[in-house]
């Protein structure tokens, strides 16, 4: 087994763990990052996710590389697809022309971006990215991480690395349980939060958000590729939880927003603005816009789903034994597939008919042979016992009302904007989707109250089930994985550990000038709330 000693061990190239390894290495540190499958950028890529962002992120609410990135990903549209002059002619190009972001994009196109943003610091020598690895197993000292041994899950090959600080970017904080941190999952009671929105009684550690497998579909209308019946179709076609309106598999859902049930197609016969709350499935997160693109050289719609019909909320996947933990995601993915099974035969159309059978999957789009993104959606993990825990009544709109954004938060490190959205959960709950106020990121929440070289990077810092429901989309996580490559860069270079600079207040300004000066905005301009 061989050893490594570097700046700062990153274990997760996902979309947080991404942004940490450019502001680390941008600061002069040397990186090793770990990602688990081959694609770096998680919910970006490897999950196939399209970003969802706030209203405004085309002027403002981001950090300046998040916005390269955006800006990245229109110029590889524009240097090397067969666009339209008005697509490639339009400054705002979404090029799938999906309804839940501005920008809805194919998966290997953001990774290709990704890399590409990478690549000056592995071309100098300070970034070193081993795909196919995760972490081990862990030593420590005390309250400081002493070596994480990363193993390559293809060769098996170990090596242990002696990191100056560790930076946990997993999508479901493993790092947590492997170094004795102290951390949090599930749900948290009401006498604990004093959040309108928590648990009565005792916590719920086993209450957290469903995860989904996704699949990028394409429409080639008037075709036939269904495909063979799924093994557990019969399962998933008689599932109806509880709170649902009918047969999950099914056009009737609910409305997160007002908890009522609606009818939502795949199809509604209407086009309409971005985020006008009137859509069908498959244009929600449409990627693929053929009208964007020259004629017949890209002849078929594509979407992704991530619809509430594939929502996978039966069992958690967190702290459980390994054999199980595989079994649910493997019905995670029979779901989705059954969900694709009966649009291709049941599902009732809009002309009267029934199913349809030309939708197919586009593996190629995922970068995987059966068509699924590499892995699952993840929306909730654990978290660190931070130094500050985000509540709801932090930043809830109908907590502050009359204002356009909450108090401040004076140790701010970056913003964010989204609803606070839980989709149903599994504990049987459903949804709880609640107006927020343009939110800030404070360092503390950044900062466990023990460790003393571990920071988190994603959605594993110091919120709650609640809060975690706006603080884990796309911006707000590349923000949080900024500061924690920045926070490490800072605490290296002047020899300080983090609880230090969470304690001080000319020491967390200085730090501050430090990520604005790297192009992270950590206050909201005047603004109406969502």
């Amino acid at each position: 087994m061989s050893e490594r000693a570097c700046d700062v061990l990153i274990v997760g190239g996902g979309t947080g763990g991404c942004a940490a390894a450019m502001a680390a290495c941008a600061l002069g540190l040397n990186v090793i990052l770990t990602e688990e499958t081959d694609w770096i950028g998680g919910q970006l890529t490897s999950q196939g996710v399209p970003p969802d962002e706030h209203p405004w992120i085309e002027q403002f609410g981001c950090t300046a590389r998040y916005r390269n990135y955006r800006n990245l990903v229109r110029k590889f549209y524009r240097d090397h697809l067969p666009l339209t002059s008005e697509a490639r002619n339009n400054k705002e190009l979404n090029p799938g022309g999906g309804w839940v972001s501005r920008l809805c994009h194919e998966p290997r196109i953001g990774w290709q971006v990704l890399n590409q943003m990478l690549q000056p610091a592995i071309s100098s020598g300070r970034l070193d990215v081993r795909l196919f690895t995760v972490a081990d197993r862990s030593t420590t000292n005390g309250d400081s991480v002493e070596s994480i041994t990363i193993q390559n899950t293809v060769s098996g090959v170990q090596t242990t690395v002696r990191p100056k600080f560790v930076i946990d970017a997993t999508e479901l904080g493993d790092l947590l349980p492997m170094t004795g941190a102290e951390y949090v999952v599930g749900a948290e009671s009401k006498s604990q939060t004093q959040e309108p929105n928590a648990v009565d009684g005792e916590a719920q550690p086993n209450n957290v958000q469903g995860l989904t497998w996704v699949f990028a579909m394409a429409l080639d209308e008037g075709s036939h590729r269904v495909i063979d019946r799924p093994v557990q179709y019969d399962r998933w076609k008689a599932f109806k939880p509880d709170f649902w309106p009918g047969q999950f598999l099914g056009f009737e859902d609910i409305n997160p927003h007002t908890g009522e049930f609606r009818h939502l197609p795949i199809f509604s016969g209407q086009r309409k603005p971005w985020y006008s709350g009137d859509f069908g499935l498959f244009t929600y997160r449409q990627i693929v816009e053929p009208r964007n693109f020259t004629p017949d050289s890209v002849p078929h719609p594509v979407t992704i789903v991530n619809w509430p019909q594939n929502d996978y909320f039966i069992e958690s996947i967190i702290d459980v034994p390994e054999d199980a933990k595989q079994s649910r995601l493997e019905d995670s993915k029979q779901l989705s597939l059954s969900l694709l099974y009966w649009l291709q035969t049941e599902a009732p159309r809009h002309d009267g008919g029934a199913g349809y059978p030309g939708l197919y999957m586009r593996p190629d789009i995922m970068g995987s042979e059966d068509g699924f993104a590499k892995y699952p959606y993840i929306r909730e993990a654990r978290r660190i016992v931070a130094q500050r825990t985000v509540l709801e009544q932090d930043i809830a709109a109908y907590t502050h009302p009359g204002l356009d954004r909450p108090t401040e938060m004076t140790d701010s490190v970056g913003v964010g904007s989204y609803r606070i959205d839980l989709h149903p959960s599994t504990s049987g709950a459903s949804y709880i989707d609640t107006s927020t106020l343009p939110f800030q990121i404070p360092l503390q929440a950044l900062i466990p109250q023990r460790m003393r070289n571990l920071l988190p990077a994603c959605k594993n810092l110091g919120v709650t089930h609640i809060t975690n429901g706006c603080y884990r989309l796309h911006p707000v996580e590349w923000n949080i994985g900024e500061s924690a490559g920045a926070l490490a860069a800072f605490c290296v270079t002047r020899g300080l550990e983090p609880q230090q600079v969470g304690n001080s207040e000319q020491l967390t300004r200085e730090f501050q000038q430090l990520v604005g000066a790297q192009g992270v905005e950590i206050a909201w301009p005047k603004l109406r709330p969502l």
